[in-house]
């Protein structure tokens, strides 16, 4: 996303050729991968054969154990999911799971953010309890839940813990718990969503039914769990976790179901709703497509209607629900760019009162503001000061929520923890991860809290580097500026958070510039005596009208594929934009 207003530096990202261990590819490619840590194409096998063993997940002998025994006694199973969209494919993912290998009472609850909040609180419990379920599986949640598993336990129900956020100090007296970021667990990714934490579950569920012969005593078939990986594709992505060599498995297999038709009809619905193409879908549409329509059910309403759309196989309903859905991001991104106004306007306040200065970690509240949408302000914020923010909304009964977003080199859950560990009664509750976090504070209690993040962070940041930086993979030259190099660009890996699709840069005439649907910028481009003339778009442009005269320009961008009408041309995907005098 493309972001005016702030001078960066495009630096090129290091590289050593000398390197490259193994495989003949395009030497383009071979440069890119060994900036990203790829030394040879044996590294970049997506086959689902290469991912590591489920049994190298800490508690997964006890936590399969525990679910054997509950599908072969038919005991009943709630679901209880995060509000996001990882919570909403981890639920799919469980319940479709559970269902194909035997299970036949499982059902789910999703808390709603504005009455419950997040995880398995008592409160929920309670809830559950309705139901009067055996056991409660959490996922996406309840590493951290150490009343609600005791609440539950206390009315007889047994808890299994599948989640990806780090532990606290205290665990929870779960009866298994699988997390790969628990202390000492040896699996090799630490950065599977709680999608893929599920997933992992019904791999290894499934292979102890088979040694069992379940399958043959039931006359079931035994199922090809890869149908589920749509989902975790959606999860991974839309969770904005590293995509380490098992998340870019899992995501590029998910997108090759997709690609090939093979998809839930809830997921096919999302796709054409967002006026995605199935056929060439890569993992940035689900990030930015896909996946904040699905968050919009638990940011503005009830995620309930997201699990719905997930789990259906009726296509009419599915689209049903995605024109819902639909209608709720439209209303998200309204309240969101009023939620921005206002934070700008609180952020120029705090400039004048301290000497045009801000603090190290910056706070913001509003009493107005929607608790759905303060995770995205937290992070647009962000972007544009370029250190940590937390975002707070009014959560009733002098209660305040907040969603903090941080930098590289700032851990903000860690943070969190030196602040509750130097002012133990400052905090109420709060869990997360390096790059995002929640909390909930006593509304009184917001100014002390915002100092203490301010002096806190301003520890934090004196190692850090806070010149921010485009990172490049160097220059093009105009043969290079083909669909066929866009094209194998898109296709040649699973690009996504932490492997980042290759941006380049280089000096350009603008030949023409115009504002295309209120915030985007076309442009007509071309390299200083060159003789190619590239289109260029720039998304979300703040004031684009600025631009309409320029002549010279240094860009960032990706060499990307516009399809219109069936026709497929190369374009340049600004990310960043300077003007030379």
């Amino acid at each position: 996303m493309y972001m005016q207003g702030t001078k960066k530096t495009i630096v090129v990202r290091p590289f050593e050729i000398k390197k490259w261990s193994q495989g003949d590819i395009h030497p383009l490619l071979q440069r890119i991968f060994l900036a990203r840590g790829i030394y040879s194409t044996t590294e970049l096998d997506r086959a689902l054969a290469k991912l590591p063993s489920p049994w190298l997940l800490s508690g997964m002998e006890n936590m399969v154990a525990q679910l054997i025994t509950a599908i072969k006694d038919q005991q009943k199973i709630t679901i209880v999911a995060d509000f996001d969209a990882d919570g909403a494919t981890s639920c799919a993912v469980a319940i479709k799971g559970l269902q194909l290998l035997g299970a036949r009472k499982v059902t789910f609850v999703v808390p709603n953010r504005f009455e419950y909040g997040y995880g398995l609180t008592p409160e929920i419990v309670e809830l559950v309890k309705l139901d009067k379920p055996d056991i409660i599986i959490t996922v996406d949640n309840g590493i951290s839940s150490v009343d609600g598993v005791k609440a539950a336990q206390d009315a007889g129900i047994k808890v299994l813990v599948t989640d990806h956020h780090l532990p606290g100090l205290q665990l929870p007296s779960a009866e298994a718990i699988v997390n790969p970021n628990l202390v000492d667990d040896a699996f090799p990714s630490k950065s599977l969503a709680g999608v893929g934490v599920m997933f992992y579950v019904l791999l290894a569920l499934r292979s102890k039914l088979r040694e069992q012969g379940w399958f043959e005593q039931q006359k079931i078939p035994e199922p090809n769990l890869a149908q589920l990986l749509d989902y975790v594709a959606l999860g991974t992505v839309a969770d904005v976790v590293a995509l380490d060599k098992v998340n870019r498995i899992l995501v590029y297999q998910g997108l090759m179901r997709i690609r090939t038709g093979r998809c839930h009809p809830g997921l096919q619905a999302l796709i054409e709703i967002s006026g995605r193409n199935s056929l060439t879908l890569v993992a940035a549409d689900l990030g930015f497509a896909l996946g904040p329509r699905l968050n919009a059910a638990g940011r503005m309403d009830d995620m309930s209607l997201g699990i719905q759309c997930l789990l259906t196989e009726d296509p009419a309903l599915a689209k049903t629900i995605a024109l819902q859905l639909d209608d709720l991001n439209n209303d998200r991104k309204d309240i969101e760019g009023q939620m921005k106004q206002e934070a700008l306007a609180l952020l120029g306040r705090m400039k004048a009162l301290d000497g045009q200065h801000l603090p190290a970690g910056v706070c913001l509240f509003d009493e107005n503001w929607h608790q759905g949408v303060i995770g995205i302000l937290a992070s647009r914020i962000k972007d544009q000061l370029h250190r940590p923010v937390i975002a707070f909304a009014p959560a009733g009964k002098d209660l305040i929520k907040g969603s903090a977003r941080s930098i590289a080199g700032v851990h903000i859950r860690d943070v969190l923890s030196d602040i509750a560990a130097i002012h133990p009664k400052l905090l109420n509750k709060f869990g997360g991860h390096a790059m995002a976090a929640g909390l909930s504070i006593k509304m009184h209690d917001y100014p002390a809290f915002a100092l203490a993040f301010d002096e806190v962070v301003s520890k934090r940041l004196a190692s850090v580097d806070l010149e921010q930086k485009i990172w490049s993979d160097g220059e093009l030259e105009e043969q290079d500026m083909t669909l066929e190099l866009a094209e194998l660009l898109q296709t040649a890996a699973t690009w996504g958070q932490a492997f980042p699709e290759p941006v380049f840069h280089g000096k350009f005439d603008i030949i023409q510039a115009r504002i295309v649907g209120q915030q985007h910028l076309k442009l007509v481009m071309r390299k200083p005596n060159g003789n190619l003339i590239l289109d260029g778009i720039a998304f979300f442009v703040d004031k684009p009208e600025q631009w309409l005269g320029l002549r010279v320009c240094n860009a960032a961008y990706k060499l990307d594929v516009n399809e219109f009408r069936g026709q497929r041309n190369v374009q340049l995907l600004v990310q960043y934009l300077e003007k030379v005098t």
